[in-house]
């Protein structure tokens, strides 16, 4: 089946660059002992780095399925991502194992070299190698003579698909259609008759493989084309276009036998995923709640006694996991002044005469979110996750995005994917808010915790480098 082979050149390529990936440190080491000022010991013992690098490799693989059916066709960025995420989980097994055994016989300038020249070398092998594999493994002795069936709207709707899957050995040989009128065929190959004609398809076209494209609404028919294809010998491959009935797009999953449409997927379901976030939410909280909010806090005090008198916190409700509240916590940014909930509510804009000068400062610099990570310490918040809003602003946001209350399916954060892609500031426009929302469903239903090492790491990047709605 074409999941199959697809699954199997994904492992194959897999398989092939780790060995690339481990054969060149073993060649770079054999050349680097004659490379002075890289320092590398002749005769030192490597097998301990040729492991942590299959290991990295092994890891990395995880980003190849997430390109799937475009594998054969991936571009230089693309391949250059891929082995961004591969050499970095090399870097850090290698480091991992040098801190585990306290090994300082290894030198750091050689590790340096491998992994900037190994990076040049994966970037090509990722780019070049899937269609040379694709072509070695689904070559003529494994083509896979491919008969479709179906309605001509369906024929031509998934005509693009079925170009995409000619690198796995699917040859269009012909189609059948009881509708079918003339005219462009694409990449189906001739018109073969209709659906009665099956059998005599199958046997004069030589098919491997039937592709049915709408499912009969009598069953009787439907038994009668899973009747032929069983008696001679072809496979069968039904296309469910239930999903593409529907206003948005949905994905099939499969509980104890029983196949339910969903409109999202939710990584952070998995407990196990959960967990890794949580630890990693804790990783960064605890160090800053130690370390940094101490003196910060000391700072921002003294210089709202003299700027701003009042509270050195802000701290009113948001909404939460679950559209639960809490109270979140931000270092004062505006002057001081009588509680006052309507004016509250209005979003700060450029220049807002209710900011002292430094509260300016704390707001462009993002240092006012600081103490958001008792927040996350206390496991209101994540470090990376939709940004909250005031209860009042949920209500009136979710009543012009429909997709709003989605973001509420997960904790709120510090910084989020809309933040770092330039969504942030004041919501002037009905249409920016809409595509907030569409990067916070994008995070919540693509999260990993190589997206939020990525969003932290940007983050930090846009606090050095503030952007234009930062204030």
């Amino acid at each position: 089946m074409i999941t199959y082979r697809l699954r199997g050149l994904l492992n194959l390529h897999i398989l092939v660059t780790t060995v690339v990936a481990a054969a060149f440190f073993l060649f770079f080491a054999a050349v680097a002992v004659h490379i002075p000022w890289i320092l590398l010991t002749p005769g030192l013992n490597l097998m301990g780095c040729v492991l942590a690098i299959v290991a990295g490799m092994f890891i990395g693989a995880r980003s190849l399925f997430k390109i799937g059916g475009r594998f054969h066709v991936i571009g230089w960025t693309d391949s250059a991502q891929l082995t961004t995420r591969q050499i970095s989980l090399v870097a850090l097994m290698l480091f991992t194992l040098i801190v585990a055994t306290k090994d300082r016989s290894i030198s750091r300038l050689f590790l340096a070299h491998y992994l900037v020249l190994g990076w040049i070398l994966l970037v090509v092998t990722n780019r070049l190698l899937p269609r040379y594999l694709a072509n070695l493994a689904f070559g003529r002795l494994h083509r896979l003579p491919t008969l479709f069936m179906g309605s001509k709207a369906s024929l031509e709707f998934l005509d693009a698909w079925i170009v995409q899957k000619r690198h796995l050995g699917v040859t269009p040989i012909g189609f059948l259609s009881d509708d079918y009128q003339g005219g462009q065929s694409g990449s189906l190959g001739p018109f073969l008759g209709k659906s009665t004609e099956l059998a005599r398809a199958i046997d004069e076209r030589g098919a491997a493989q039937v592709v049915l494209f709408d499912v009969p609404a009598d069953k009787e028919e439907t038994s009668r084309i899973i009747e032929v294809c069983q008696a001679e010998g072809c496979r069968l491959l039904i296309h469910d276009n239930v999903a593409e009935r529907l206003p948005i797009p949905m994905i099939v999953i499969v509980e104890e036998g029983h196949y339910f449409l969903t409109n999202q997927e939710e990584p952070l379901e998995d407990p196990s995923n959960r967990f890794v976030k949580r630890l990693f939410d804790l990783s960064i909280s605890l160090p800053v709640v130690v370390l940094i909010l101490p003196p910060v806090y000391l700072l921002v005090w003294v210089v709202q006694r003299w700027q701003a008198p009042g509270p050195l916190l802000f701290v009113r409700p948001r909404g939460g996991r679950g559209r639960a509240e809490f109270n979140m916590l931000k270092f004062r940014s505006m002057y001081s002044v009588a509680e006052d909930t309507e004016k509250e509510a209005k979003q700060a804009q450029s220049r807002d005469p209710r900011i002292y000068p430094f509260g300016a400062f704390l707001r462009r610099t993002s240092m006012d979110e600081l103490p958001q990570f008792w927040n996350v310490l206390r496991g209101d918040m994540s470090v990376v996750g939709p940004r909250p809003h005031l209860p009042k602003h949920d209500d009136e946001f979710s009543q012009i995005a429909k997709a709003y209350r989605t973001r509420q399916l997960v904790k709120p954060g510090i910084t989020g994917l809309a933040q770092i892609r330039g969504y942030r500031g004041e919501i002037t426009d009905p249409a920016v808010l809409e595509q907030r929302v569409q990067q916070d469903i994008i995070y919540i239903t693509q999260w990993s915790i190589w997206l939020d090492l990525q969003i932290t790491a940007k983050t930090f990047f846009h606090i050095l480098f503030p952007p234009k709605t930062a204030y």
